[in-house]
């Protein structure tokens, strides 16, 4: 597992894209950075770390025989493995937001961002960044924002943390290959932040509408039980949850 550590970069994920386009890159290759000047989250989102406060990095995992369909699994892996690294910190309350943001209790300690390299119907390798608020302290103008260090009243070493997630995700990966991906689905609906809970949704067109959360569909969408037991499915874009 190679790791590669930068004192700044434009963003860990774009530096990963130039080391493939180059043909020298290699399953998990790790690009870790304690600055990233325009670190992107979902949907163009930008992501803001103070330098050498958190956790920025991105990982290529090669897959071997991905279908395009299958796509959301790649979430339901790197969120699961998150989670499961963050427990042994014993960090509380832990949730995943759909579609891909890691809650503890209502704040938000973490984004993730797949980018997938597609060849037909196939993806042929992912890149995989993940940003971790850790040892920052103040978030300015993002209110729902909390680190590990507020959280856990105490400051934490990145490349021990680093570590522990990086094992953590090559073990699921693992686990996927020989046992499939049935018991992550269900793990993965089991912390689904909201479950079950009646909840306000803001839709496409701003229009406010009511529902209980009840899974997350194979093809990754938000399944939402509306009024009269209807049940509809909501891709990224189509829908954003209030509280």
């Amino acid at each position: 597992m190679p790791i590669i550590k930068l004192d700044a970069t434009d963003s860990t994920n774009a530096y990963l894209k130039r080391l493939i386009a180059s043909n020298v890159s290699q399953d998990f290759t790790v690009v870790v950075a304690r600055n990233q000047l325009k670190g992107r989250g979902q949907m163009g989102t930008h992501w803001i770390s103070e330098e050498g406060k958190n956790l920025t990095f991105s990982v290529l995992k090669k897959n071997k025989d991905l279908s395009t369909d299958d796509s959301f699994l790649l979430n339901i892996i790197v969120s699961l493995a998150i989670v499961d690294s963050l427990k042994g910190f014993q960090v509380p309350d832990l949730k995943i937001k759909w579609p891909n943001d890691i809650l503890s209790g209502t704040s938000k300690i973490c984004g993730i961002l797949i980018e997938n390299i597609i060849s037909g119907n196939k993806i042929k390798a992912s890149i995989i960044g993940i940003g971790l608020n850790t040892n920052q302290t103040i978030f300015h103008n993002v209110p729902k924002a909390s680190s590990l260090k507020l959280l856990l009243g105490k400051t934490l070493d990145l490349d021990e943390l680093l570590k522990e997630l990086l094992n953590s995700l090559e073990s699921i990966f693992q686990d996927v290959q020989k046992k499939g991906s049935e018991e992550l689905w269900e793990a993965y609906g089991e912390i689904l932040f909201r479950k079950d809970k009646p909840s306000t949704f803001q839709d496409s067109n701003k229009k406010k509408i009511m529902g209980f959360i009840r899974g997350v569909s194979a093809e990754g969408k938000l399944i939402i039980e509306l009024e009269d037991n209807v049940k509809k499915e909501f891709g990224f874009k189509e829908v954003t949850l209030l509280y």
